[in-house]
């Protein structure tokens, strides 16, 4: 698909003018988000999306555009398991709600960056070594077993003991070693000055670990969209798209996250399938085999599995809330 430099220029200008006024206009300063307002964001960022979807079939035609919403899905879907960490990571760090807003919008501005390097890296590197296709799939079905084997084998109530404390990552470690650090969090601010020297502050902390985080779930969700497509155009604004929106979704869902009790199987199973799908296409393409699995029926494949998932979790919920009476 030919793209040409006045449409990415376009799209860089339509980012910019999005965050803007998601940092000015949508959201004041110390406001705590409420889930009806966060719904509406939620369907905005979507409502977004799909036009951009729609403009990419009018323009591209009808497979790049079945891409783009393909990919766009994939990256929804594993994105959401970002939603949980987020939970944690606040919780950790102490930083009140309405203070979340600030941090995550910062942490998404700087995953927007790793993603365009980690975007680039994947299809050069595609371009140049075909056979890296079998890596990335090998590793999106290890990835998907390994995924759904600790979820069996770990009770839940065991994984939260041991996550609770983010302060004991390394990496955490790491950047009180480097940076001055104060546990004050009276002033929402990443650096404050005290006693005449710039020491960084929990925000700060919780802003390094949310990026640390997306480049963890960057390692999966990059190789799956790659699955699906190998143009940059495409890979990076379903991306993207799937990004800006992740804030939102965040505010909207973190008080039911018991209705998601089952996604990790259905992420599991897509990582899987997709993993799957990237080596039997290539395979095929360099056997010269007419058959290959097309991205209709990975779209169905991916919506049945998210939705079979959300309805079980729904369905495992009510029935504990009987128990409960």
């Amino acid at each position: 698909m030919e793209v040409n430099s006045a449409f990415w220029i376009g799209f860089i200008i339509l980012i910019i003018v999005l965050l803007l006024l998601d940092m000015f206009a949508f959201h004041k300063k110390g406001e705590v988000v409420n889930v009806k307002k966060a719904l509406w964001l939620s369907f905005f960022w979507i409502s977004l999306a799909l036009i951009f979807n729609a403009g990419i079939y009018f323009v591209f035609g009808k497979e790049p555009a079945l891409e783009f919403f393909t990919a766009y899905l994939i990256e929804k879907s594993l994105s959401v398991d970002n939603l949980f960490v987020f939970i944690l990571i606040f919780t950790s760090f102490k930083i009140a709600p309405k203070y979340q807003h600030d941090v995550l919008f910062w942490g998404i501005l700087g995953a927007l960056v790793f993603r365009a390097i980690f975007i680039f890296a994947g299809i050069a590197l595609l371009e140049r070594f075909a056979w890296i296709m079998y890596v990335f799939g090998g590793f999106l079905v290890i990835t998907g077993i390994k995924m759904v084997v600790d979820f069996i084998h770990k009770k839940r109530e065991e994984e939260k003991e041991e996550e609770k404390d983010l302060n004991n990552s390394w990496y955490v470690k790491l950047t009180r070693k480097i940076i001055p650090m104060t546990n004050d969090l009276s002033v929402p601010k990443f650096f404050r000055k005290v006693d005449n020297r710039v020491v960084a502050t929990p925000f700060f902390l919780a802003l390094v670990v949310i990026e640390v985080t997306d480049l963890v779930f960057a390692i999966d969700s990059i190789p799956a969209v790659l699955a699906v497509s190998t143009d940059m155009f495409i890979v990076y604004t379903s991306n993207i798209f799937a990004i800006l929106g992740l804030r939102s979704l965040y505010f909207a869902l973190r008080g039911v996250m018991d209705y998601f009790y089952y996604l990790k199987y259905a992420l599991s199973a897509i990582l899987l399938f997709i993993g799957a799908k990237m080596m039997f296409n290539h395979y095929a393409h360099t056997q010269g085999v007419d058959f290959h699995i097309p991205t209709t029926a990975s779209l169905l494949i991916i919506m049945t599995l998210i939705v079979v998932s959300v309805a079980a979790s729904i369905i495992r919920s009510k029935q504990l809330e009987k128990t409960r009476q």
